[in-house]
Formats: C-alpha cells, structure tokens, sequence
C-alpha cells in the first residue's frame, strides 16, 4: 500500500512539474512527422493482463505494422526526434500517466510484449507477479539495448542472451525490492538518463 501511495504522489507531481517539458517534446513529434503524439502499446502486466503503455511516438505511423515488435539497430522506422527522445529515455515518460492509474509502478519488472512473455519459462513468469515498473535493473543495464540487436540475427539474440539476462536481473530484484532499492533504482535511472 506505501509503495502505491508513493507511486501515486510521485508520479502525479512528476507529471505536474515535467508538463512544460512534455509539452515541449509533444509540439516537436508533431513538426517532426505526421501522426500522433502518443503511442500506445500492448504490454503484459501484473497476473498475466494486457495492458497499453503510454509513450511518445518515436517511429513513422503504422510502424507495428511493416516491422517487428522491437527495435533493433539503426531501425529505419524511427523518426529524427525518435532517435533522441530513445536515446535520453524521454520517450517513456508518459508511463507516469499508466503509474497515476494504478496499471505500473516507478520501479518494477519492465512490461514485455506479448509475443515475448508467451516465451517464459515458469520461473521467468514470477515477474509478472508485481506491477510493472517505469524502471528497473535491467532497463538501466540494458539501457543502450538496440546497439545490442544488429544483423539478421538480432531477435534470436534478444531471445536466447538479452531477455533471459533481463528476467534474471527483474527477478533478483524481486527478491530484494523494498523501498531503499526503489529509491537506488530511481537514482541510477536518472543518472542513465544525463550520462
């Protein structure tokens, strides 16, 4: 219930405080190319539930369609402002909205796609006992993670490397997650984000 509360309040001034700065970045998408601000993607949530997680847009419209679900590479689909707002994190920021709404957590197991959680083992699927995060270990190791993903082989290589290495860093988290490493988890993420 604290961790809720906590969501709650910090997620709701986050919005508050950074509006200029959203505000900002939306006004550009739109110069930028045409098509909405937002993108709204299907994830996996707490107990196995779908969810849409909000973010900015950083690809062309349509892109789900005419590529696969994650971005590897120098993915061509992805827009001038796309590129920066991937690169600084900025683009995940709306989450703050899935936060205030109860459907994620500031810090917690990444929400996957689908197609991928349908791929976990028993064991992996303990992530998806909590709410997913805006934040976690693994989305601040593997923050750089589409450098990762290059060539013709880039998803057998998310499958069989960079997901099992996630999971294994989400669920050690799990079994540690209190509200010190929360708070740890928060630093490093801001820390990521201007390095």
């Amino acid at each position: 219930m604290l961790k809720r509360v906590f969501d709650f309040v910090a997620a709701g001034a986050g919005l508050v405080i950074l509006s200029p700065l959203l505000a900002l970045i939306a006004v550009w998408i739109r110069l930028d190319s045409p098509g909405p601000v937002f993108h709204r993607g299907e994830r996996v949530g707490q107990a196995g539930r779908q969810l849409r997680v909000f973010k900015f847009r950083t690809m062309v419209v349509n892109a789900a369609r005419i590529g696969p679900g994650i971005t590897a590479g120098d993915d061509p689909r992805v827009t001038r402002a796309g590129r920066f707002l991937r690169k600084t994190k900025l683009d995940e920021l709306p989450q703050l909205i899935n936060v205030v709404r109860g459907e994620m957590s500031l810090v917690g197991p990444r929400p996957e796609d689908p197609r991928y959680v349908a791929l976990y083992t028993p064991e992996q699927r303990r992530v998806l006992s909590v709410r997913p995060g805006l934040t976690s270990p693994a989305s601040v190791r593997y923050r750089d993670e589409a450098s990762l993903l290059q060539g013709d082989d880039w998803e057998r290589v998310y499958r069989e490397r960079v997901m099992p290495d996630k999971l294994s860093l989400e669920l050690e988290y799990l079994q540690h997650a209190n509200v010190w490493s929360d708070l740890r988890i928060l630093a490093r993420t801001l820390e990521a984000m201007f390095r």
